[in-house]
């Protein structure tokens, strides 16, 4: 279904060849791929199981991510439950035999967790438990990260290069690193999301003016009503868009009858959180169908159903969980209503700080046409207008 390009061709080309060569001369290898959102990492991942898998040899894709393995079960499994047991979760590994597999594609691989132990993991197995990067390591000649380290937006997620690495030399094992910089998503703009990294202080960048980029659109809306309405108007013109925010409102769950709780409240406007469960309530799609279903549109997404999927308009609400102070970012963690932050003795202040901005960064980079931003904060919202505020000038001239 795909063509590869560049270096995702060298770095499906370099785990075939290992995949050939493990067998052969009994030789483990690990390979990491890193790349920003849209380099490719999922186009490879798909690419080689299914081409190993029609070659016979023993493939798995697994992921970190309800809704993106469950998608892909729906979509590319539509058909087949061979196909749809292809597609597991990094936790699925725990009792695997050593090198059981030929190949174990880890996709969105910077979501790796630091145990694959949960409250449903019986006591026995938790004091056994060995990290879920060794896990994954062991159980196949061949395994495969695929990240995004700026991607890593809740404690106890683990997957930066340095970790695998570590885990793979404390094992014998070797490592290939291969890094993708080719930008697919965000209309392969390269400027926006440098301007995005730039804008949130990753990757040692500063906040810096939008200076226009024809291959991505980006603005600043005045309003969530007046974001709402411009989105809609790309819908009718046959686009994808979806509403994503921080995670700064109560989470309800639907009342009795199937109606949703407009928990995201911003002055007059309201509207409820995208489903939290498995399963259609009152129109709105099962979450893990969130990004995917044209019914979405109706509920605000959050990170952990807009992450691992792309729209072509963007809207993102941020909250005041990261505001902006004369010059520079200040984050707000008794803003935040998410369970996972809620302790500074697991999630300490500067790491609260970390995940904020990862989590906006993922947000921001969901686009492949445009992105519409709002802040909730009044003088954050002023930053960003004055940074498109040129560009601006020149869409409405």
């Amino acid at each position: 279904m795909f063509t590869l390009l560049d270096e995702q061709r060298t770095a499906y080309e370099y785990v075939l060849h290992d995949v050939s060569r493990a067998r052969r001369a009994n030789k483990k290898t690990a390979v990491v791929v890193t790349g920003g959102p849209g380099s490719g990492k999922s186009v490879i991942a798909l690419s080689l199981l299914g081409d190993l898998s029609r070659q016979g040899r023993s493939v798995v894709h697994a992921t970190g991510s309800q809704s993106f393995t469950k998608t892909l079960r729906r979509v590319a499994g539509a058909r087949s439950t061979r196909t749809q047991r292809l597609f597991m979760y990094f936790n699925s590994f725990m009792n695997a035999e050593p090198n059981e597999l030929d190949c174990l594609i880890l996709d969105e691989a910077h979501r790796i967790r630091s145990t694959s132990a949960n409250r449903y993991t019986s006591r026995s197995q938790r004091d056994i438990a060995r990290p879920q990067v060794q896990e994954l390591l062991s159980a196949s000649r061949v395994p495969v990260f695929l990240l995004d380290q700026y991607q890593v937006v809740r404690p106890g997620e683990v997957g930066t290069v340095d970790i695998i690495i570590a885990a793979a030399k404390d094992e014998g094992i070797d490592v290939e690193v291969i890094k993708l910089d080719d930008q697919f998503r965000c209309g392969g703009s390269k400027i926006y999301i440098s301007w995005v990294l730039g804008l949130l202080g990753l990757d040692h960048g500063e906040a810096a003016p939008w200076r226009g980029d024809n291959r991505f659109e980006l603005d600043v809306a005045d309003s969530p009503d007046e974001m709402e309405s411009r989105l809609q108007a790309w819908r009718s013109q046959g686009y994808g868009a979806r509403m994503a925010a921080g995670y700064c409102w109560p989470w309800s769950d639907p009342r009795g009858d199937g109606t949703l709780v407009n928990d995201v409240v911003i002055g007059s406007w309201t509207r409820p959180w995208n489903l939290k469960g498995d399963r259609s309530i009152g129109g709105a799609p099962a979450s893990p169908y969130w990004a995917t279903d044209p019914a979405g549109f109706g509920q605000v997404g959050c990170v952990y159903t807009a992450q691992g999927f792309e729209y072509d308009y963007a809207g993102v609400i941020l909250g005041p969980d990261l505001v902006w102070r004369a010059d520079r970012w200040v984050t707000n963690r008794d803003a935040s209503k998410d369970p996972a932050f809620r302790s500074r003795k697991t999630v300490s202040d500067s790491e609260f700080d970390r995940l904020v901005r990862h989590v906006y960064k993922v947000l921001l980079t969901r686009g492949l046409r445009g992105a519409l931003l709002y802040s909730t904060d009044p003088e954050t919202q002023s930053f960003l207008t004055g940074l498109t505020r040129s560009t601006r000038r020149l869409a409405s001239t």
